[in-house]
């Protein structure tokens, strides 16, 4: 794993899905074979994996408290193209930083992660004005999850964590995205845990490999997509969780 020290010249990015993306990390440690932001590639410049390298935005704490004076106050997705508590963030506490300025100037945020490391801050997220924690989970079965997520939490550690955040009254919700085999078991394990349930399918492109050498290319077709997600969204909500399917 490279790990790379760098200054960043801004911090809050215009976002398609919040008012702002903030990214403490380029990079991620967990190696998800299916990540979406492998393209961010293309813009950094880096000659390593997807999965070996990491740089540290180890200004990032200074530029938002600068930002958020200058801004107009807006929804802040933590994070957009990184896991803002993979393993270096335990040492490095950039994210956690960044929630302090964020709790203290009162604007809210939405934290998008795999890892039960952000029980750490639950503190902040209690302080927080308005501040919501999403796990993406993508199946129940442990041997795909680490098949896909390698250097992720178990599944059981972020249903976990879900389960403690929402006893503390925080706001929570899971991402089933992408659907793999075995998510079908997350319906009854999410139940009294999240507000509500996200499904997508996001883009399989980079996962090609894997599905095939795991004999499960069927997983990677159009009617497994529909069909497991109609099966999932019908599920959850039959159990009272509201769902939104993401794609038809």
């Amino acid at each position: 794993m490279k790990i790379r020290e760098i200054k960043a010249k801004s911090i809050l990015s215009k976002s398609q899905v919040y008012d702002y993306a903030l990214n403490p990390y380029v990079g991620c440690q967990h190696n998800c074979v299916y990540c979406y932001a492998k393209f961010m590639k293309r813009v950094t410049g880096h000659t390593e994996r997807w999965g070996e390298f990491v740089d540290v935005k180890i200004n990032s704490p200074e530029l938002l408290a600068s930002e958020v004076k200058k801004k107009k106050v807006g929804r802040v997705w933590i994070s957009g193209v990184c896991d803002p508590y993979q393993p270096l963030e335990k040492n490095y506490m950039i994210t956690k930083r960044c929630l302090e300025i964020l709790s203290e100037e009162g604007w809210p945020f939405t934290i998008q992660t795999k890892s039960s490391l952000v029980l750490r801050d639950i503190e902040i997220l209690k302080r927080a004005k308005d501040a919501e924690v999403g796990f993406t989970i993508t199946t129940a079965d442990e041997k795909i999850r680490k098949i896909f997520e390698p250097g992720a939490s178990p599944s059981k550690k972020r249903i976990e964590a879900l389960e403690k955040l929402h006893s503390e009254k925080i706001k929570t919700f899971a991402m089933v995205a992408p659907i793999l085999p075995g998510s079908e078991g997350l319906v009854s394990a999410l139940k009294g845990k999240v507000e509500y349930v996200i499904i997508d399918r996001l883009n399989y492109h980079y996962a090609d490999w894997a599905y095939k050498k795991y004999g499960m290319r069927w997983a990677m077709e159009d009617p497994f997509f529909s069909q497991k997600g109609k099966e999932l969204k019908i599920a959850f909500e039959k159990e009272g969780i509201p769902c939104q399917m993401v794609f038809s």
